[in-house]
């Protein structure tokens, strides 16, 4: 039932959750799947039959290691994190998953996995000798870090993995995907790209790409399990080339349901234990997550992509206080007014200004004079009268856009 699925849905962003820029999805390629050598020799599939097959997907339980590599072409955040002291003093819990998973965002980690519906959910971070964890059972949510011996303890939604008012992000390949494919129209090609083996299992490869120019997009691939439908990994490119933005799969994967202890949890002895805000509106205080407002009314290509800025203040999209969409598609750009002169960078501690530096570069047009501040995949003109531009789409993309007055 959709009521199920929704819940299945918002309860898996416990699984993984990683911060990546939504892409909208269109046009259905009718390529079949073709194998290359040494890739497994699958029966013929479209991808409209592929995609149908991902939908018709029920993977209530498994378990199993994932990979999770990211690359957004940023700076270290070495130096700016022990300018800032890295959040010491502010009594928040090393524990907090707020916090604890934004390591995801760059380099690569390895991570546990186990699933046994919407109900119960289990991840590990595994660093070394020292392993966070993260469990959804039930009505609570517990996490560990046993580097500090700290817990962090919230209470969900009835159950469904999600605070009140809170919005989640996507997190498993599946999740991935139905971001991905979730929207039509006229702007993307989706075609069968071959076999491939991920994770030991067969698997067709679902490729996305563009039509549009000037997109920071190069593809999005899917590795759709021949037999479950289960998307088993996920990569999106960047036209720039290099690693990919994000490259997270299974390496190992098992179909069985967990054993229930997978998901009990008892504090260790000596555990400082924080419980985090229950039901807080637009889910402040609790599990990192959208907090609803502009980010609602945001074109499915930018959402996230004002909150990976410092953005997430937006009041609307009617250009007062707000912001407004320009173009469609892969090529959306979202217009801010801050009213506010942007402010200079020579003034920042050293730590931030040397970070803003490597992160920036000048330009100047028909618009005046601002700053565009690039990764790999969402870039942002800061003009210096205020106005901001942000869009999964290439520096001069927003250049043009801040010339012709939009």
């Amino acid at each position: 039932m959709a009521t199920n699925e929704n819940r299945q849905r918002k309860a898996s962003r416990y699984v993984v959750p990683v911060a990546v820029a939504g892409v909208a999805a269109a046009t259905i390629g009718l390529v079949p799947a073709l194998a290359a050598s040494g890739d497994p020799d699958l029966p013929q599939i479209t991808a409209q039959q592929l995609i149908e097959k991902i939908a018709a997907s029920d993977t209530q339980t498994l378990s199993g290691t994932f990979r999770i590599s990211t690359d957004l072409g940023l700076p270290s955040f070495a130096g700016l994190l022990s300018g800032a002291g890295a959040g010491a003093g502010s009594g928040a819990s090393s524990a907090d998953p707020a916090d604890k998973l934004t390591q995801l965002v760059s380099g690569s980690h390895t991570l546990r996995l186990a699933a046994d519906g919407p109900e119960r959910q289990k991840l590990t971070l595994v660093d070394g000798s020292d392993e966070y964890s993260l469990i959804h059972n039930g009505d609570d949510v517990w996490a560990y870090d046993s580097k500090s011996n700290e817990v962090f303890h919230e209470k969900t939604d009835g159950g469904r993995g999600e605070k009140k008012g809170e919005k989640g992000v996507p997190g498993t390949p599946k999740e991935l995907a139905d971001e991905v494919l979730k929207a039509a129209g006229d702007t993307t090609s989706i075609t069968v790209g071959g076999t491939a083996k991920v994770a030991g299992r067969d698997a067709y490869q679902l490729v996305i790409k563009p039509k549009q120019s000037g997109s920071t997009v190069e593809s999005v691939k899917i590795a759709v399990d021949a037999g479950t439908g289960t998307p088993l990994k996920f990569t999106l490119n960047s036209v720039s080339g290099g690693k990919p933005v994000v490259d997270a799969g299974f390496t190992k994967i098992d179909f069985s349901k967990p054993d229930a202890s997978a998901f009990a949890f008892k504090a260790p002895k000596g555990a400082k234990v924080t419980e985090g805000t229950e039901g807080a509106e637009g889910g402040e205080g609790g599990l990192a997550g959208d907090k609803g407002g502009a980010h609602d009314q945001l074109p499915k290509g930018l959402e996230g992509a004002l909150g990976d800025f410092g953005l997430g203040g937006a009041a609307g999209a009617d250009g007062k206080g707000g912001f407004n969409v320009i173009g469609e598609g892969w090529t959306t750009i979202a217009k801010l007014d801050s009213g506010a002169p942007a402010p200079k960078t020579d003034e920042a501690p050293k730590e931030v200004q040397g970070f803003l530096d490597a992160l920036g570069d000048k330009v100047s047009g028909k618009f005046g004079s601002g700053t565009v501040f690039k990764t790999k995949i969402v870039n942002a003109l800061m003009t210096d009268d205020g106005r901001v531009y942000v869009g999964a789409v290439t520096p001069q993309a927003l250049v043009d856009a801040a010339n012709a007055g939009k």
